[in-house]
């Protein structure tokens, strides 16, 4: 078992000496997807039985993802077809937690330059705000995320109103994303973008951000969450943030060996190869061991 971010807190020591499955320790795994659960249209391995073993054993199961381009119905429809038993609601997104960020600071039917997929649409009108694609358009915020055919001319418009002092908010910045495929850019390159035109930063919602933590808790009711991540940087950072457990899993983007050189915000509390590690105490890894 891996050590937690803050050696003042109850002590991972004591937990390495529980032979306890970790779905019976939280009630909530709050479960990042890209790279946990599945990788673009097919399932990690060992992912969906040990989910459903999790279940059995009576953790609450929250799909938790900073990608804000799918809706949570698609996202669900997705899981299902793993063979998965999940509802919409067991499904939060980054979408959910920008479009509630902007709406707390702009007035309901405000105009939003969008720069995203259909998640990201769905969430702000939602909240009641109008949608629209041009910095001509009179808008009271830009929001950007993740959307593959995001093009030269999305960007620019979204950097022409940021330069007017329109507020700029993003679903996430990850940098990358983890595909069938291989590693390919996230939303946060195509950021890295706007913010080298404009110099200016937007205000975040996801993973590392609290703001995205703070929907899943309102959404699920969690008491005692467990984070489950593959990103030292989004998902570990995110729940050290805010004070939450969490555990690696290497199906994703992360290395064991680049825990050993990690700042301690990027330390899990648990690391396991798979998530076979929330029902089998013994496939937990001592990383610093």
């Amino acid at each position: 078992m891996g050590g937690g971010a803050d050696e003042s807190t109850a002590s991972n020591a004591d937990r390495r000496a529980v032979n306890k499955p970790l779905a019976a320790s939280y009630d909530t795994a709050l479960l990042d997807l890209d790279g946990v659960v599945y990788r673009g249209a097919d399932g990690v391995p060992h992912a969906v039985s040990s989910l459903m073993a999790a279940a059995d054993l009576g953790m609450r199961l929250a799909y938790v993802t900073n990608n804000a381009s799918r809706t949570p119905e698609a996202v669900s429809e997705h899981l299902r077809e793993l063979g998965l038993a999940v509802e919409t609601t067991d499904v939060v997104t980054a979408a959910q937690a920008v479009a509630r960020l902007i709406a707390e600071q702009v007035p309901r039917g405000a105009r939003v330059l969008v720069i995203g997929g259909e998640g990201l649409r769905q969430a702000l009108l939602g909240h009641g705000l109008a949608l629209v694609s041009s910095a001509d358009d009179d808008p009271a915020a830009v929001v950007q995320g993740y959307l593959p055919d995001t093009s030269w001319k999305d960007l620019a418009e979204a950097a022409y109103a940021i330069e007017r002092g329109v507020p700029w908010f993003a679903a996430n910045t990850d940098r990358t994303m983890p595909t069938a495929r291989g590693i390919a850019p996230g939303n946060g390159a195509l950021v890295g973008a706007v913010a080298a035109a404009t110099g200016t930063w937007p205000t975040v919602a996801g993973k590392p951000e609290p703001a995205l933590h703070r929907e899943s808790v309102l959404r699920t009711g969690a008491r005692r969450p467990l984070v489950v991540g593959d990103r030292l940087d989004t998902d570990i950072e995110g729940a050290n943030r805010v004070g939450v457990d969490s555990l690696l899993v290497l199906t994703g983007v992360t290395r064991l060996e680049q825990l050993r050189d990690a700042p301690k915000e990027h330390w899990p509390t648990y690391v396991a190869a798979d998530l076979r590690g929330l029902i089998e105490p013994e496939r937990l890894v001592d990383w610093r061991g």
